[in-house]
């Protein structure tokens, strides 16, 4: 029997597929003059992901462009192979930050929670900085979308948060 969270969590997935985005101009600037270039978000979202059992199906580097953003996301809401799009970066208040715009309109429902969890977390870490992020998550044609800082200590508050509830969202969202 048992709640209807614990049953949701079972009858959730137990694996799932993730496509990885990273949002940087200038990493994406280096990777297109075959310059090197670090990704160290989008090495440990990937790490964390695989860790938890799931299966990344792909990744993605793209500049601070809320067009090309916004295309990639969505070609890859129209995928059968992906069930979680996480992108890490744009999620400040740069003028160059724009993933959270370029995103948030493809969102059916928003977590709300998500975000609050959040910045509950990060407080201790980083204090009151903390209000400057706008990290969130939403759901849009059976697909989680999470918007990450791209600070590895972000990916990695935001990922815990998501892969602990990950059955029970997919599961809800699919039903």
């Amino acid at each position: 029997m048992g709640t209807p969270r614990t049953r949701h969590m079972e009858a959730g997935p137990r694996v799932a597929n993730f496509f990885i985005i990273t949002v940087s101009t200038s990493r994406y600037n280096a990777k297109i003059n075959n310059q090197p270039y670090t990704d160290e978000s989008g090495d440990l979202a990937e790490s964390m992901v695989k860790e938890a059992g799931h299966r990344v199906v792909g990744r993605e580097l793209v500049k601070d462009d809320s067009i090309m953003i916004r295309s990639l996301v969505d070609s890859l809401l129209l995928r059968d192979d992906v069930d979680v799009i996480v992108l890490t970066g744009g999620t400040g208040l740069a003028r160059s930050d724009v993933t959270v715009e370029a995103v948030r309109p493809l969102f059916e429902k928003e977590l709300e929670g998500f975000g609050e969890l959040f910045r509950y977390l990060s407080y201790p870490k980083i204090g009151t900085g903390i209000i400057m992020t706008r990290a969130t998550a939403g759901i849009s044609r059976g697909k989680l979308i999470v918007v990450l800082p791209g600070s590895p200590d972000g990916v990695k508050t935001g990922l815990e948060i998501i892969l602990q509830e990950l059955p029970h969202i997919l599961y809800i969202i699919r039903s």
